[in-house]
């Protein structure tokens, strides 16, 4: 026993090494590009932002059809009709994803209505932008059941059919502050690092699953009206990305089904720098952390979010928290 155990200490570095060698290779080669022709694809959170240049983008890369959720019916509407103009079957429906019992019945009159969802996008978030002690209750509730919980109920929604079907994909559009936190933005922060486990967890959990994948897009600051007002510190080393072109590169991970994609290449080096910084409270080697992420490249989104709290919030309440069975009378168990 002892020596079998032996065995496997040594074969662990060696295996590791395998498979980086192995997946470096494989990055480098041309990878196949999955056809959307015969897709059908739902966007939360679709009628505006990088949700809405999403559904052109796939409509545009030959989508079969789009389905678009959201709260509001006039972006829905606006964004579903210039879809359709260009050629694409557009659906839309109104759908709060914070509210589990709305997304399973919508989810059953877009079976009936459209077909079979195959891609997923969880695009749907909202940011407050304050601090925990000037959040009040319902704002800090609002920001975990849209940007975490409703990622459990769309996907609970929609994986098992693409189990059945053996076909699918689900994608996150989730931020680098899920990996770099930064103060003023306490909710959104937490709510996207909840959001980065789950899909590192369904990931994980569907590498078995044949035809069924996941892909992860973790951007900077972009340019949309969630986030309008803000300005970035170094422009031209971390500069603004544009929705389009998120829409765009996020597109294409799907096809080449990446499972993780950093926007831009430079929040690779990011993460590595702040997790090599020494984290010891109130010492001297604290202040290259403290660059990072309250003074530097991310501390000016801290900054910026000051324009953010002015911003009127939609009106929300919290949702119902009975029928907790409700997942098991739509077979989603």
């Amino acid at each position: 026993m002892e020596l079998k155990s032996a065995c496997r200490m040594f074969l662990f570095p060696v295996q590791m090494l395998y498979y980086i060698v192995r997946a470096s290779l494989f990055s480098l080669l041309p990878s196949r590009r999955k056809d959307l022709t015969k897709e059908v694809i739902l966007i939360t959170g679709g009628g505006r932002g990088i949700g809405r240049h999403l559904a052109k983008e796939f409509a545009k890369q030959g989508a079969r059809k789009v389905i678009l959720w959201g709260r509001t019916e006039k972006c829905l509407k606006e964004t579903a009709e210039e879809i359709s103009l260009s050629g694409t079957e557009c659906h839309y429906f109104l759908c709060d994803v914070a509210n589990r019992e709305e997304v399973y019945k919508q989810a059953m009159v877009v079976r009936e209505k459209v077909g079979d969802v195959t891609i997923l996008v969880n695009n749907a978030a909202v940011v407050h932008g304050k601090s925990l002690m000037d959040s009040d209750d319902d704002s800090l509730l609002k920001s975990q059941h849209i940007n975490a919980m409703g990622q459990f109920w769309t996907t609970k929604a929609f994986l098992p059919r693409m189990l059945e079907l053996q076909h699918g994909h689900v994608v996150c559009i989730n931020s680098i502050l899920s990996q770099s936190a930064i103060p003023g933005a306490i909710d959104y922060c937490t709510s996207k690092a909840a959001s980065l486990a789950f899909m590192e967890s369904l990931t994980l959990g569907l590498l078995d699953c044949p035809g069924v994948g996941c892909t992860t897009v973790l951007p900077f600051h972009t340019n949309t009206e969630m986030f309008q007002g803000l300005r970035v510190r170094f422009p031209q080393l971390f500069p603004p990305l544009k929705p389009e072109v998120v829409a765009q590169r996020t597109v294409d991970a799907v096809r080449a089904e990446k499972a993780f994609l950093y926007l831009p290449w430079t929040m690779h080096a990011l993460v590595i720098l702040k997790r090599a910084c020494p984290r010891s409270p109130h010492t001297p080697q604290n202040s290259c952390w403290k660059w990072v992420c309250v003074t530097g490249p991310l501390g000016c989104l801290q900054q910026g979010l000051e324009a953010v709290k002015s911003r009127p919030l939609q009106p929300w309440t919290a949702p119902p928290l009975s029928q907790s069975q409700r997942g098991k009378d739509l077979n989603l168990e």
